[in-house]
């Protein structure tokens, strides 16, 4: 059974450029494949995971978010990159 499910619908995305080992590009479009969906989703979905499961970041993101935002849950599903520019 799959870790991730695809997408229900589309949501609004951005774009970002990235460089991986050529092995993790691989089963990347492998586990897209299984999952009967697209590389950018299953990137998407791991780091959602990621940043859900790490307590650290999430402190860190904390101490780290502009004031003008009400909280982590205002960013949370955002983008790598939105995360990034409020940081």
């Amino acid at each position: 059974m799959p870790l991730l499910k695809a997408p229900p619908k589309q949501p609004k995305s951005a774009t970002t450029q990235i460089r991986v080992e050529e092995d993790v590009k691989l089963r990347l479009e492998k586990y897209a494949e299984f999952i009967n969906s697209s590389p950018a989703y299953v990137v998407t979905e791991a780091l959602k995971l990621l940043f859900k499961k790490d307590e650290e970041f999430k402190s860190w993101l904390g101490q780290h978010t502009n004031n003008d935002n009400d909280n982590l849950n205002q960013i949370e599903g955002a983008s790598l990159t939105e995360i990034a520019k409020k940081a």
